[in-house]
């Protein structure tokens, strides 16, 4: 068995031929003016480009870079999560592959950890993103801090440096959907965030994390996070049953005062599709909450390794 490394560096891997050997290369710069006691763990998402013959050339010239690959496309999270899984590090180090988490911040992360944290995130300042990532990323974080009553920050992302002891904390986390930003303020521990320089893609790719893959994360991190849609259902329940009691007393005031009759197949008609289409709406809110709770009673693994390199068991 090897000694434990103080530095392992993962970065999810998918569709980036481009810039696989850059990455690695400045990776190996960075964290060599930390210490020469390093993993970079490189985890190959079933992508489509040559990602995996690049991976399999670095690790034969290299036994500090270890090459997972998953058996089919899993996703980033998953990605991440396997990772965090195989990392041996005390420290603890996670990055996207496309070079926008610029690698020579590793450093100024691992100082700002010496300080006593347990957790630093990377606050990306000016963000090299087109208008509407960024607009649809503000989006997604308010309405994911509201919806898991978190405080969800638009400039963290997947960079960021963590003890192994927070490392552990999540492993033992056993949900099956997985969102690392919310999970990491789940766990706790002492945490702060460091300003850094966001580059622009060099690839001259546009990210493969689409809005409809966005919008998929956002509703399943929602739904498995928190319970708050269904508490706003029944508070949406009980105001129009509220609504619809004072409804009926004002009508039955109006008939008995005014000598009113209530008539109108129009609002009556229009009232029970209206009821109707509440009840089918809540019903299919429980439906998805237990069809999220079948998923995770299965208990399938998250992700499955089809092939390893320079991979020592701990």
């Amino acid at each position: 068995m090897q000694n434990k490394p103080l530095l392992s560096i993962i970065s999810p891997v998918y569709g980036a031929s481009a810039s696989l050997r850059e990455l690695v290369k400045r990776i190996k710069a960075s964290v060599g003016t930390i210490t020469d006691n390093y993993e970079i763990i490189l985890v190959e998402d079933h992508g489509p480009d040559t990602s995996w013959e690049i991976i399999e050339k670095l690790c034969a010239n290299d036994p500090k870079i270890i090459g997972l690959r998953h058996s089919r496309n899993f996703g980033q999270q998953y990605a991440l999560n396997c990772g965090l899984d195989h990392a041996r590090g005390e420290w603890i180090v996670t990055l996207d592959c496309d070079l926008q988490d610029r690698p020579e911040e590793i450093v100024n992360l691992y100082k700002e950890a010496q300080k006593g944290y347990d957790i630093v995130l990377a606050s990306r300042q000016n963000r090299q993103d087109d208008f509407l990532k960024k607009f649809f990323s503000r989006i997604f974080y308010h309405l994911l801090s509201y919806l898991t009553d978190t405080h969800m920050d638009a400039s963290v992302a997947n960079f960021a440096i963590y003890h192994h002891k927070v490392v552990d904390a999540l492993r033992s986390m056993n949900d099956y959907y997985r969102y690392y930003p919310t999970m990491i303020h789940w766990v706790g521990f002492r945490l702060t965030k460091l300003p850094i320089a966001h580059a622009e893609r060099t690839d001259g790719k546009s990210s493969s994390y689409n809005f409809r893959k966005r919008l998929t994360l956002a509703f399943d991190t929602i739904i498995s996070f928190s319970d708050k849609p269904l508490r706003l259902t029944v508070k949406l329940g009980l105001f129009i049953s509220l609504f619809t009691a004072v409804l009926a007393i004002v009508l039955v005031v109006r008939y008995f005062i005014k000598a009113e009759a209530v008539s109108g197949w129009t609002s009556t008609f229009l009232s029970i599709w209206f009821i109707s289409g509440l009840v089918i709406t809540i019903l299919g809110m429980i439906g998805i909450y237990v069809g999220k709770i079948f998923e995770n009673v299965k208990g399938r693994p998250t992700y499955i390794v089809g092939q390893r390199l320079n991979y020592h068991e701990k």
